[in-house]
């Protein structure tokens, strides 16, 4: 079982993923889009990212992205909730 710190960050990462993608977890999850099952199992498997760091700098620079990039644990679930958005 992953600890809370773990897995508040992961959690946290998840969030901000989605938002550069112009995702709106909650806007999916409040629509039926995205159950909260999905979003749970979303953050573990981020928490089995080999390098998390990575994902960070990666979002630490602000631009809207058009993917999640390749090492993203959550790229087809975030590509699925994009092409709804768009």
């Amino acid at each position: 079982m992953q600890d809370r710190n773990t897995l508040k960050r992961h959690a946290a990462l998840v969030d901000r993923m989605a938002s550069a993608l112009g995702i709106d977890l909650e806007e999916a999850a409040l629509s039926g889009r995205l159950a909260m099952d999905e979003i749970s199992e979303a953050v573990l498997r981020c928490t089995g990212c080999a390098d998390p760091g990575q994902c960070s700098a990666w979002l630490a620079v602000p631009v809207k992205a058009e993917a999640a990039p390749g090492f993203c644990r959550n790229r087809d679930l975030m590509t699925r909730l994009r092409r709804r958005d768009d």
